[in-house]
């Protein structure tokens, strides 16, 4: 299988405009933003629940709890969300203000209960495909991952951000461009 596609800066403002234009377009932002943003899994997308999302000042938390259930692997982890998700999440908790902390965070329009992994996986495909990107739901991940390496940010830190248990794994996340290897050799 191949690798998804990181996706650049004008595709992720590609993505997020397709996003906004659909029925659900301020939650369909909301849960690509979970993804690119904050490197989270789309089984942790679709089991996140309001409660853990906002805090008791109805505001969107600093950091998620997830617990083991929510996660691959059996084990909870924490994601810390950055100030441009916040600002995402907070206005989509404005929209949602009226619905109870045990509900689904990212609601299914047909069930408006949780998502399935698949059906979540599939709208971000298509967001995708709208957008002419041929990739899979797990660009998002990846973009994340890639980004963060990027930026100059380590490893070990990238491994914690992504939840993973082995560091080879969040390597293989990790793209490297032409540009970040040409600054890589006129370090020295």
């Amino acid at each position: 299988m191949a690798k998804a596609k990181v996706l650049t800066k004008d595709e992720i403002k590609r993505v997020m405009r397709i996003a906004d234009t659909g029925n659900n377009g301020l939650r369909d932002r909301v849960a690509l933003s979970l993804s690119i943003l904050a490197g989270m899994r789309i089984g942790e997308i679709a089991a996140l629940k309001i409660s853990d999302v906002r805090g008791i000042d109805g505001r969107a938390e600093e950091v998620i709890n997830l617990s083991k259930h929510q996660t691959k692997g059996n084990k909870s982890r924490r994601v810390f969300i950055s100030d441009e998700l916040r600002k995402i999440l907070n206005q989509y908790l404005a929209q949602i203000s009226q619905l109870d902390d045990s509900k689904a965070f990212i609601r299914s329009s047909r069930t408006m209960g949780h998502f399935s992994n698949i059906s979540l996986s599939l709208r971000f495909k298509a967001i995708y495909a709208v957008a002419g990107i041929k990739t899979s739901s797990h660009s998002g991940r990846r973009t994340f991952a890639t980004r963060l390496n990027a930026a100059g940010i380590g490893m070990a830190t990238i491994q914690q951000a992504m939840g993973h248990s082995n560091i080879a794994t969040t390597a293989g996340y990790c793209w490297v461009s032409d540009e970040q290897l040409a600054n890589a050799v006129n370090v020295i």
